[in-house]
């Protein structure tokens, strides 16, 4: 699922018949009329806009593909642009602060692929055109720093987070400057990581871990290139997706496995989260979308 950044649109990927649907959001009320359709050369799995609503960009986990699509005027996902195969189970495709760079996490290949925005937003294989993480670690999502400097990999499959350097305004190669640990050790015997998302001031990040059904919080350290393991809060049984709003105060958390979803509250000194309330939603959530209408 993605949101058109003017927030008129909401664009969601569907199976078996793989499609984006795409949504008109009432500014009003807050609900969604579907308006249009557009099929897919694979299943999808992750959905990304550019910063303008320009492009839409689809990661295809099992055909191992992103597709680039165009948005037209009115933010309906229309022609289909472009395919990039070969892009081993891609899970997300995220777009750098500056609009120039598609950051795609390959977690079987340990490899983030590095693309450059070109004409239309079609692809074009950046220099270099990948990081590599440590083996067996499965990169899935990301997050970047305020600064453009500073990218957030979260680890599937070692329950890790890599902090990756961008060479926004340096013009050095990318690379990893650090691997951290997100399990409490305690806990530490099954992984499986999920979801990371960062407040907009840029000063604590979150990612959620299934096998353990915990946030994990770190502070941002040294503008950027260091993260400091703060704590971790228990919540809904398998966190697969959770979101922070624009505010950087509130912190929504589902559950797939227990049917519900949590709010918290983010505390700004230490980064700790308070449980404000919960509610039950639908069968297996594991995508959580906050917008300010």
């Amino acid at each position: 699922m993605a949101i058109h950044p003017a927030k008129t649109h909401l664009y969601l990927g569907i199976r078996p018949i793989c499609s984006i649907v795409s949504y008109s959001i009432d500014i009003n009320s807050g609900l969604l009329y579907e308006v249009d359709q557009t099929s897919l050369p694979n299943t999808p799995t992750h959905l990304s806009t550019d910063l303008f609503g320009k492009n839409l960009y689809c990661a295809s986990y099992n055909g191992s593909c992103l597709s680039v699509h165009k948005i037209n005027e009115q933010g309906i996902v229309g022609t289909l642009l472009q395919i990039i195969d070969g892009l081993t189970n891609c899970h997300s495709s995220n777009v750098d602060t500056n609009n120039l760079l598609v950051w795609v996490p390959c977690l079987k290949e340990d490899r983030i692929s590095i693309f450059r925005r070109a004409e239309l937003g079609t692809l074009i294989p950046y220099k270099p055109n990948a990081i590599h993480s440590i083996t067996g670690a499965g990169p899935r999502h990301m997050v970047f720093h305020k600064s453009g400097r500073y990218a957030y990999v979260i680890n599937e499959l070692n329950s890790t987070i890599s902090i990756c350097t961008t060479n926004h305004m340096t013009g050095d190669v990318p690379n990893i400057v650090q691997n951290i640990d997100i399990m409490p050790s305690h806990l530490a015997n099954a992984r499986w990581a999920a979801d990371i998302h960062i407040t907009p001031n840029s000063q604590w990040l979150y990612c959620s871990e299934r096998s353990a059904s915990i946030i994990a919080y770190f502070r941002i350290l040294e503008h950027g290139s260091l993260l400091q393991f703060m704590g971790y809060q228990e919540t809904e049984i398998q966190p697969r997706g959770f979101n922070i709003d624009a505010t950087g105060r509130y912190l929504i958390v589902s559950g797939q496995k227990s049917n519900y979803i949590t709010v918290y509250n983010i505390n700004q000194k230490n980064g700790m989260l308070k449980p404000l309330a919960r509610y039950e939603v639908g069968h297996g959530p594991m995508y959580v979308a906050i917008i300010d209408l």
